[in-house]
């Protein structure tokens, strides 16, 4: 009898504990993806109903459980749900870019969407994308049409990335920067305010990360709130405090993590661009990167004024003059801001007459005849809605005289007064300018932008944005200028957004603010024009200061789209290399800079062809180069190398190098 009831007691158990099971599977429901080549592993899932993700690379914990979903206006969706079903798919493949870092991409990833339903209540939708790369992963929300969900209105984003520890970064402060106009800075993640993305973290000295989006459309810009080590997204708001506003359905942006062993492989990602979509532009052929040269620097030294008057920069004869040295030196472009009214006190913005003393008809005329063109320019003063009005009739006219290039700019606080401009206000503002301009074939140059996430690959008429601290904090900050690790870090930070007009290669270090210049020496600012990437790069100095100048010669020979990319050697906020060849041809550029340390880098030549002998052109700091001291000595020399050989460069304090590797010979 004894044994019996103890037989019974334990089949009781077994048939309790297998219920239990089957109503806690729901709870606990689980799906694991890993990278194509196995290194990323990702784990996505629920617990207790909330749909969460947990990621590790090498075997090693990056992010401990991070919850996802959404709060809307009319309910939640962030808890609840069960799992209805799970799709694969995986995809190998190569795309080419229109212009680029590289010409082609490779974009090879395992992806996995979990489609999820609430149990309860009016039992909505969601779905949740995951895509898996070698060097990363891409995530999205895909809110699907459904009965019970009329229109959409997202309160709060509830995405996070629970770091497993806390790890030091290099972030601006989304709150207290406008434009993305700081500086980064390195501190603990659990430290920080609110930031902005790219956010790129140190978190263990063989892994780096880097946080950020892809393909922002229609959607609120991403930052991050810290609390302790889990990072939580905070959505750039409307002025009343929605963050994003959808119709039936809504697919948000993908949230992208880089993860790499080492800081330069950061640069070599190409998880945002291929997070895109293909080129919506079917004939590309006037789409033409290149160099171009402008009245700007002599404006912001306080030598020019944007308004008319004595000094004004933008005259018929003044800009001809820098059309004759475009035109001498191979450069493909001129601008010329401050032609039209708009820029003088309480005067009204128009886009399509110029001051008295500058005939735009004539001088792009004689650009053309030079082949050179002139770049038109739209600053609205944050003034959107202006530009919306007119730009159609504006890009007509450009385009009837052969202008192909725009620059855009929204100095002020706030979009029509109202607005952030990197709130779905901006973003929806910015794609109308974009496809309008891609009608009447013109390339845009946008200043104050959102940060950008990889768009051009969609429109690659978006050449190129600012949303950095540029050259220009050179010429007037009353404290100083950029300090000298700035342009060692951006590329780790600003750049990993896509290309960044910073107005690099200032030849003359003169100072109308006391203290206030380039913290740098000549060879760097050449190197600058290799390593902060732009397809519009802009050699930003006058031209009185580039004549008779040999530096300029690297600028002149020196391309703006590339077919290959590598990162020798770096370390975030200290120094960095980079090589680019050059698209249809065997050339190679380098680049090389440091912070406020001196230093020696020896670079191997492995990434070049085995079968030719090089010339380096060398442009290098002099041996008493110093750039508080001695910023302009500069050495020019030349050397037989080939894929075997190693460059030993000498760095002098905020120096730098800029290389010249053309063919020799082959074997």
């Amino acid at each position: 009898m004894t044994k019996f009831y103890i037989s019974t007691m334990k089949q009781r158990l077994l048939a309790t504990l297998v219920i239990a099971a089957f109503y806690l599977l729901p709870l606990m429901a689980q799906e694991h993806i890993s990278s194509p080549n196995g290194k990323i592993q990702l784990s996505v899932g629920l617990k207790s109903g909330r749909p969460y993700y947990e990621l590790k690379y090498h075997d090693r914990n990056i992010f401990n459980t991070s919850f996802l979903g959404y709060k809307l206006s009319d309910g939640n969706l962030d808890s609840d749900f069960k799992i209805i079903s799970c799709t694969r798919t995986t995809k190998d493949e190569t795309w080419q870019q229109v212009w680029g870092e590289e010409e082609f991409v490779k974009n090879h990833y395992n992806e996995l969407t979990i489609h999820l339903q609430q149990k309860k209540g009016l039992k909505r939708k969601l779905d949740i994308v995951f895509r898996i790369f070698d060097d990363g992963i891409g995530f999205r929300y895909i809110i699907p049409e459904q009965k019970t969900l009329n229109t959409i209105i997202i309160n709060e984003e509830e995405t996070q990335f629970a770091l497993a520890h806390d790890a030091e970064a290099w972030s601006i402060p989304s709150n207290h920067t406008e434009y993305f106009e700081g500086i980064y800075r390195k501190s603990l993640i659990s430290t920080k305010d609110t930031v902005c993305t790219p956010l790129t973290i140190e978190y263990e000295p063989d892994i780096y990360l880097s946080i950020h989006e892809a393909a922002l459309n229609d959607y609120a810009s991403l930052n991050l709130t810290p609390r302790g080590n889990t990072l939580t997204s905070a959505l750039t708001p409307w002025s009343n405090g929605i963050k994003v506003y959808g119709n039936k359905n809504l697919m948000s942006p993908w949230r992208t993590v880089i993860v790499v062993q080492k800081a330069t492989d950061l640069l070599l990602s190409r998880i945002m661009l291929n997070l895109n979509d293909p080129c919506k532009i079917e004939d590309t052929s006037w789409i033409k990167p290149g160099k171009y040269i402008g009245i700007w620097w002599s404006i912001h030294k306080k030598k020019n004024t944007w308004e008319m008057g004595p000094n004004h920069g933008a005259t018929t004869a003044n800009v001809k003059r820098y059309i004759d040295f475009a035109a001498r030196h191979g450069f493909s472009g001129i601008l010329a801001e401050g032609w039209n009214p708009g820029w003088g006190n309480g005067e009204k913005i128009t886009y399509q007459k110029s001051y008295p003393d500058f005939n735009i008809e004539e001088v792009n005329q004689y650009a053309r005849s030079k082949g050179v063109r002139f770049i038109g320019h739209m600053e609205s003063w944050g003034n959107s809605k202006l530009i919306e009005t007119e730009m159609d009739s504006v890009f007509r006219w450009f385009h009837s005289m052969d202008m192909n290039t725009v620059k855009t700019g929204y100095v002020g606080h706030k979009f029509d007064g109202k607005e952030l401009s990197k709130s779905q206000y901006g973003i929806r503002h910015y794609r109308k300018v974009i496809e309008t301009a891609a009608r009447y074939h013109i390339m845009i140059n946008n200043h104050e932008p959102a940060m950008p996430t990889g768009i051009q690959r969609t429109w690659p008429n978006l050449m190129t944005q600012e949303g950095v601290r540029g050259q220009e904090y050179n010429a007037w900050d009353k404290k100083g200028g950029n300090p000298p690790e700035h342009t060692a870090t951006l590329p780790y930070t600003r750049g990993l957004a896509g290309p960044t007009d910073f107005t690099p290669a200032i030849f003359n270090f003169s100072e109308v603010i006391k203290g206030t210049r380039p913290h740098s020496t000549l060879a760097k600012q050449l190197a600058e024009f290799v390593i902060i990437y732009s397809p519009l790069q802009m050699a930003a100095d006058e031209i009185e200061n580039y004549e008779g100048q040999p530096a300029l010669t690297f600028i002149e020979n020196c391309p703006t789209t590339w077919s290959q990319m590598v990162v020798p050697n770096g370390k975030i906020g200290q120094y960095i290399t980079i090589a680019r060849k050059e698209r249809n041809g065997d050339s190679w550029f380098l680049g090389s800079l440091t912070d406020n340390k001196a230093r020696e880098l020896d670079v191997r030549l492995d990434f070049l062809d085995a079968d030719k002998k090089y010339t380096a052109i060398i442009y290098e700091d002099g041996p008493e180069a110093d750039f508080e001291t001695n910023p302009m000595a500069m050495s020019i020399r030349q050397i037989k190398v080939d894929c075997n050989s190693t460059l030993h460069l000498k760095l002098a304090r905020s120096g730098g190098a800029a290389v010249q590797l053309k063919v020799a010979s082959k074997l």
